[in-house]
C-alpha cells in the first residue's frame, strides 16, 4: 500500500456537458422586417459611430427603405389608385386621361369613334364593345361625354355587368341635368358623384393649380370602402392644386348661368364680328381677341348644352338683350339731345329767308319723329340714322 507521501496526487475531474456554441443569427430575407429584440447587442461607449464593412452609421434612427412608416405611406398611396373607366374618350376626355395616368391609375377607354392609338399612347386600355368595357369592373365610370348625347350614351351602357356598387361620375358643364339622369337611371346601389372641373386644356394649359372644382356627393355608401373610394377620386384633383368647391348642383347651375353661359356667348357674338389683331391693340381688345379663341376652341355642341340644359341660361340672355337695348337707348338719347339743340334753338341752322327757313325745318322736325334721316342739309353727327 503506498503511503500518501509518495503517492502520485490524483485529481476528480467531473464531467459537464459542452455548452453548445451560439449560432449568428441568419441574415433576414429582402424585405424581412427584423425586430430590434432579435439583433445581437452590443454596447458602445456614447457618442462612438459604428463602422461596418467600411461604412459609417451616424444615425440608427434614419427611415430605412423598409420600415413601418414607408410601408404604410406605400400601402395607402396602393389603396388610393383606382380603375377608371372614361366614357366619352374625346378632347376633354383625353385631358382627364394624361392626369390620371400620371398619378398611376389604371384606365379604361371607351367611346363612338376609334380612339385605340391615342389610348395606347397613354397607357389605357381601349374597347370598342361597352360590354367588355364593363366586364372589367371599373371601381369609377366617369361620364365625359357631351351634354347632348350623354343621355344616349348612358343607356348603351350595360349595367347589369358592372359591380353593383360602383361610382358614377359626371363632368359635364351643368349639374342639375346629370345628377336626375343618373338618379333615375342608375340602379339604387351604385354611387353618384357630380363634379365640374372648371377648366379645360386652353385654360388649363400650365396646370390645374388653382382652378375650381366643384363637387356634389349625390349619393355615396355609408361603407368606410365607399366613402374611401370617393375621396380618393376627388383626391386626384386635390393633389393637382384644385380649389375644391363642395356646392349643390342647383346652386352650381344658377352661378354657371353667369360665368360660363355669359362667357361663352359674349364670346361668340365677337366672333361673329371676324375681329383681328390691329398694330394699336390694347391690352382690353387683346383680351377679347383670347375670349374669341378660348371660347370658340370648344364645340359648339358644348355651347348648345349649355342653354339648352340650363334653366337659367334663357332668363340670362333674356337680360343679356335688356341691357344691350339700355346701352343703346342711352347713346341714342344723346344723339337726340344734339339734334334737338341744332333745331329748336337754332345754333347750326344756316342763314335764310323766314318762310324757307319755317317750311325747311318742319320738314325736318317731321322726318326726326319718324325715324328718317334728315335732309343733307341738317347735320348729324357721324351720319347716324336716328331711331324712333
Amino acid at each position: 500500500m503506498l503511503s500518501s507521501s509518495t503517492a502520485p496526487s490524483l485529481r476528480l475531474h467531473h464531467h459537464q456537458p459542452a455548452r453548445p456554441r451560439r449560432r449568428p443569427p441568419a441574415p433576414a430575407a429582402y424585405g424581412q422586417f427584423q425586430s430590434p429584440a432579435a439583433a445581437p447587442r452590443r454596447h458602445l461607449p456614447a457618442g462612438a459611430a459604428v463602422r461596418a464593412r467600411g461604412a459609417t452609421i451616424r444615425a440608427i434612427d434614419a427611415a430605412q427603405p423598409f420600415d413601418y412608416e414607408s410601408r404604410a405611406a406605400g400601402l395607402l398611396e396602393e389603396r388610393q389608385r383606382l380603375k377608371i373607366a372614361i366614357v366619352g374618350f374625346g378632347n376633354f376626355g383625353q385631358f382627364l386621361a394624361r392626369t390620371f395616368a400620371r398619378q398611376g391609375h389604371t384606365l379604361l377607354a371607351h367611346s363612338r369613334s376609334d380612339h385605340s392609338s391615342l389610348a395606347a399612347s397613354l397607357g389605357a386600355a381601349y374597347f370598342q364593345d361597352p360590354h367588355d368595357l364593363c366586364e372589367c369592373h371599373p371601381d369609377v365610370v366617369l361620364l365625359a361625354t357631351s351634354i347632348l348625347s350623354a343621355e344616349a350614351v348612358l343607356r348603351s351602357l350595360p349595367l347589369h355587368r358592372l359591380r353593383r356598387s360602383t361610382l358614377f361620375v359626371d363632368v359635364l358643364s351643368v349639374k342639375e341635368f346629370p345628377k336626375n339622369l343618373l338618379l333615375t337611371s342608375l340602379p339604387e346601389g351604385f354611387d353618384i358623384l357630380c363634379t365640374h372641373p372648371m377648366f379645360g386644356p386652353e385654360s388649363a394649359r400650365d396646370g390645374w393649380d388653382g382652378l375650381p372644382f366643384v363637387f356634389d356627393r349625390v349619393r355615396v355608401g355609408d361603407s368606410p370602402a365607399r366613402r374611401a373610394r370617393a375621396n380618393a377620386f376627388l383626391n386626384i384633383f386635390e393633389r393637382e392644386g384644385c380649389r375644391m368647391v363642395e356646392m349643390c348642383c342647383a346652386e352650381h347651375d344658377a352661378h354657371a348661368a353667369e360665368t360660363q353661359f355669359l362667357t361663352h356667348t359674349v364670346g361668340r357674338m365677337l366672333a361673329t364680328l371676324e375681329l383681328s389683331s390691329t398694330p394699336i391693340n390694347t391690352k382690353g381688345y387683346e383680351t377679347l381677341l383670347r375670349l374669341v379663341d378660348n371660347t370658340c376652341s370648344d364645340s359648339f355642341d358644348l355651347y348648345n348644352g349649355l342653354f339648352m340644359y340650363n334653366k337659367n341660361s334663357t332668363d340670362l340672355l333674356n337680360r343679356l338683350e335688356s341691357a344691350m337695348d339700355s346701352v343703346k337707348k342711352r347713346l341714342f338719347d344723346g344723339l337726340h339731345e344734339v339734334l334737338r339743340k341744332q333745331l329748336f334753338e337754332g345754333k347750326a341752322s344756316p342763314p335764310s329767308t323766314a318762310t324757307t327757313s319755317h317750311h325747311t325745318d318742319v320738314h325736318r322736325r317731321q322726318l326726326l319723329l319718324e325715324g328718317k334721316p334728315p335732309s343733307p342739309s341738317v347735320p348729324t353727327p357721324n351720319n347716324v340714322t336716328v331711331p324712333k
